[in-house]
């Protein structure tokens, strides 16, 4: 398993680009909340921890994941009031928080590769903000938790620090 031996939450501040004046939204399923929420907690103190103002961080919900697309793409499309100003910017980067777990069915199987492939079409759409792909595609609730916070860390957070990077680099 490629998580085996690998801490998720782990991350090397002092490497990283500074975050202080970015805005990252984070677009959330509401399927598996138990999972979503604790991805979504582990994000948000990650890009808090980095240098993030709390107002500088957004988020949409909607009920699965396959809507995950939807709704990052409108967030894209956004623009959010800046702190203490009357403008308002587009974000540096979004977060695409789901999870789905293997079922009796070929749903699993649809719902993933869907997702998947709409993530990446938005990547490659003319907004240029970078959607990162933080949505679990388990066998087991078991294996969702060890990814959400349990033995393995965060997907979350690995997902906030993949964010930071790729706004940084969009910049660039």
């Amino acid at each position: 398993m490629a998580t085996a031996g690998k801490d998720l939450s782990h991350y090397d501040k002092d490497s990283l680009p500074d975050a202080s004046k970015m805005r990252i939204g984070l677009v959330v399923s509401e399927w598996n909340d138990d999972i979503t929420e604790n991805l979504y907690k582990g994000a948000v103190e990650t890009l808090i921890d980095c240098g993030l103002n709390k107002e500088a961080i957004h988020r949409y919900d909607v009920p699965g994941s396959f809507e995950l697309i939807y709704g990052c793409r409108k967030m894209q499309e956004s623009t959010f009031s800046v702190p203490g100003k009357r403008q308002k910017r587009a974000l540096d980067a979004v977060i695409a928080i789901g999870s789905v777990i293997r079922g009796e069915t070929a749903h699993f199987d649809f719902v993933c590769q869907g997702v998947t492939s709409g993530i990446k079409d938005l990547n490659l759409n003319k907004t240029r903000i970078p959607v990162i792909f933080c949505v679990l595609t388990d066998d087991t609730h078991a294996q969702s938790v060890a990814r959400s916070g349990g033995i393995h860390g965060n997907k979350g957070s690995e997902a906030a620090i993949a964010a930071i990077k790729m706004a940084a680099l969009k910049v660039s």
